[in-house]
């Protein structure tokens, strides 16, 4: 019988903010939409109990909200306190699957000799979290990833909520359909006309009221009101590709600005890159102009690189070259990425033996930033930057 804990960091990016910034406390704050035209990234509790949510307009958020307190994204920060979150994690099992910058499955079922029961260990997970961080983690544990999922949702923040199998159908069934992943606002219209409203209508539901609505997954979705799930937790998946951008609420015009912007870009993406030990063999730029038209152009390397330098200067000149082209260009967005990707241990046939994996200035930058956070220490030249709208 499997372990399993989801593990859900509790309105995090404002959470951090809250943390940071005492007068903050007991507030309505988003982050993100640093102009009128953005978009909530995060909101706060106090936020949404005026029917704030994140991806809404920053527009509808202060019609809902007019004494809204709107915070610039700190990505870097962000990232920083999600390594140590996910340090915690691997204090308890190295079987954890990273499902964004603050939420987990574990699977703790090879842990309990060491450190007690499921419930044991999500109680201990979570006093660590606070007494590093000072943030709350809402935790579900339960026999499957569905069911630990449902849970650390259903006491929110701060929660801690077991679902064994004998109590998964009566706590489960009163729950609203919308609790099982896949049903949408669409799919959930379609399932209230036909009378089904919570779990337990979807589980009883025959197949004729369900196969119009979900076709060949209709046993799937069945099988989901029941609670049941053989996902197993996937303690390393393979990435296809690594990426940053970032919105900007004033649009980039002056090329120094663009050439900051993508310097910064590929220092985050490269870092991502040689955290996950892997390196890029094609390196692409994401650019979306004021009117929201969006291009990428991309170069194929030989061998791959993880190095930030080398990663700039193919997307300075992919720029450079789109930009002959759209020479009075505005631009909303910029995204560098690597794809392409392969182990950063494993030597191209055509490289040179002596050619580092990693520059001296990389491994010296990622030594401190690893010691004392990403936001430790950076790039001269990717100061003054532009405030960013949106992750």
């Amino acid at each position: 019988m499997r372990t399993i804990l989801h593990v859900d960091m509790d309105a995090f990016y404002t959470s951090v903010e809250q943390r940071d910034y005492p007068e903050l406390r007991g507030k309505p704050v988003v982050v993100g939409g640093g102009s009128n035209r953005g978009v909530v990234a995060a909101a706060s509790y106090e936020a949404r109990e005026f029917g704030v949510r994140s991806a809404m307009p920053i527009r509808e958020a202060m019609r809902r909200c007019p004494n809204l307190v709107r915070i610039a994204p700190r990505m870097s920060l962000y990232q920083s306190v999600s390594e140590e979150i996910f340090v915690v994690f691997r204090e308890f099992t190295p079987v954890v699957e990273g499902l964004s910058l603050d939420e987990a499955f574990l699977d703790v079922t090879a842990s309990h000799a060491l450190h007690g029961s499921g419930v044991e260990i999500a109680s201990s997970i979570k006093r660590v979290i606070s007494d590093r961080t000072q943030l709350t983690a809402s935790v579900g544990v339960a026999e499957n990833k569905l069911v630990a999922k449902i849970a650390s949702d259903l006491n929110k923040p701060d929660g801690l909520v077991v679902i064994t199998k004998t109590t998964c159908r009566d706590m489960l069934d009163p729950l609203p359909v919308s609790v099982i992943p896949g049903i949408g606002p669409r799919t959930l219209g379609r399932l209230h006309q036909v009378n089904i409203r919570t779990v337990a209508d979807l589980r009883c539901a025959p197949d004729r009221a369900l196969e119009p609505i979900f076709g060949r997954y209709t046993g799937r979705t069945r099988e989901c009101a029941a609670g049941i799930d053989r996902r197993p937790v996937a303690a390393s998946r393979i990435e296809k590709s690594i990426s940053s951008e970032e919105t900007y609420d004033i649009d980039l015009s002056d090329r120094g600005d663009m050439e900051r912007e993508l310097l910064r870009l590929s220092e985050i993406t490269a870092r991502r890159l040689r955290k996950a030990a892997m390196q890029a063999g094609t390196i692409q730029i994401k650019i979306r102009q004021s009117d929201f038209q969006t291009f990428t152009r991309q170069k194929s390397l030989r061998p791959p690189v993880s190095d930030t330098d080398q990663i700039f200067q193919v997307t300075r000149k992919l720029l450079s070259r789109w930009l002959a082209s759209n020479p009075d260009a505005c631009i909303r967005l910029l995204g560098v990425g690597g794809n392409n990707l392969s182990p950063a241990g494993q030597r191209d046939l055509f490289s040179k033996a002596s050619e580092p994996a990693t520059s001296p200035v990389d491994q010296a930058v990622d030594e401190i930033r690893d010691r004392f956070g990403t936001t430790s220490v950076g790039r001269a030249s990717t100061l003054d930057r532009p405030r960013s709208e949106v992750p």
